[in-house]
């Protein structure tokens, strides 16, 4: 259904999928802070917080671009590719957030 006049998709089509799961992990973010506030109040949980709340601004930065790449008819593939690395980058600070607050548990 693309046509020259609409637009064309982006070089690999990745942006289908790190549009939603960028979208998720979002929601992982916020589930995981909001668990956190179950437990004690300290230096380390806010630090957790702060992690977790940057990584969600990461992966909407993902979805963002994401979305834009699928729009765009010009710079549709490097919009991709930098969709894909910053969402590669919010995966590995979720996985440090998870680090953190695996040692942090008492």
């Amino acid at each position: 259904m693309l046509d020259s006049q609409r637009m064309t998709p982006p070089a690999n089509g990745l942006s289908a999928h790190i549009l939603p799961t960028s979208a998720t992990m979002i929601g992982v973010c916020m589930t995981v802070m909001s668990i956190g506030h179950l437990g004690p109040r300290d230096d380390m949980r806010l630090l957790i917080d702060r992690l977790l709340a940057v990584d969600a601004l990461v992966f909407l930065a993902s979805a963002l671009l994401s979305f834009i790449s699928m729009r765009s008819r010009r710079s549709g593939a490097r919009l991709e590719s930098w969709g894909e690395m910053v969402f590669i980058a919010g995966l590995g600070l979720l996985a440090l957030g998870a680090v953190v607050l695996a040692f942090a548990l008492r």
